[in-house]
């Protein structure tokens, strides 16, 4: 396979046909290398839009709804990140680059071993990787943006709540085959405003689907 030629073909023909147009966004992700991210043997998937396995029934984002996660969230610099959902470290990489610092975390400790090590031989030190269920508890401080990378049946304000006033959260709400993809911005210490960005369909964090309601 040609990489390079595949790396272009994915910006070009995936993520800009969906509206991505952010420069820092398109360089971001053209520089991280996809190919090292993706678990061993989906190397030729690397590019494709289509959502790969990495274990424990999660997948990676397809490279259009990374694009367009990556570009809503409008990172500045000097804003720090929490990221929910590490998997293999891809887009960990990509939010490093945009921003100052991002804080990973991820219920899988073999997730976050593997995303330790491709952030390590990509040269990224602006990460602190957690083990943590974001479905119960999130770091004790406040961020500026903050991306969800599984989605949830039921939206959670606390999300919200670790935002700084005019943070931003991109977070994918509903249930299969129709969720909403949605940007939230804090607007004051008890408001935030929610707009729909796109329909898609994401596999579910761990614990981020309700149990199984019985009917009498």
């Amino acid at each position: 396979m040609n990489t390079d030629f595949a790396r272009q073909q994915m910006v070009s023909q995936q993520i800009r046909a969906w509206d991505v147009l952010d420069a820092s966004v398109l360089q971001v992700i053209s520089t991280v290398p996809r190919e090292h991210f993706v678990p061993a043997g989906y190397e030729t998937l690397a590019f494709a839009d289509t959502e790969i396995p990495i274990g424990h029934r999660q997948s990676m984002m397809t490279p259009p709804v990374e694009g367009r996660l990556l570009q809503a969230l409008e990172l500045e610099h000097s804003d720090n990140v929490l990221e929910i959902g590490t998997g293999t470290g891809f887009l960990t990489a990509c939010l490093a680059g945009l921003a100052a610092s991002v804080t990973s975390v991820d219920i899988h400790d073999d997730f976050l071993r593997v995303a330790a090590r491709h952030l390590e031989e990509s040269g990224i030190e602006n990460v602190d990787l957690v083990a943590m269920d974001a479905t119960q508890e999130l770091p004790k401080k406040h961020y500026d943006a903050i991306a969800v990378t599984g989605s949830i049946q039921t939206f959670d304000p606390r999300y919200v709540e670790a935002l700084h006033p005019g943070g931003r959260l991109f977070i994918v709400v509903g249930d299969a085959p129709a969720m909403d993809a949605r940007l939230v911005r804090r607007t004051g210490d008890n408001d935030w405003r929610s707009e729909t960005l796109f329909e898609t369909n994401l596999t579910p964090l761990l614990h981020g689907a309700l149990p199984p309601q019985f009917s009498f």
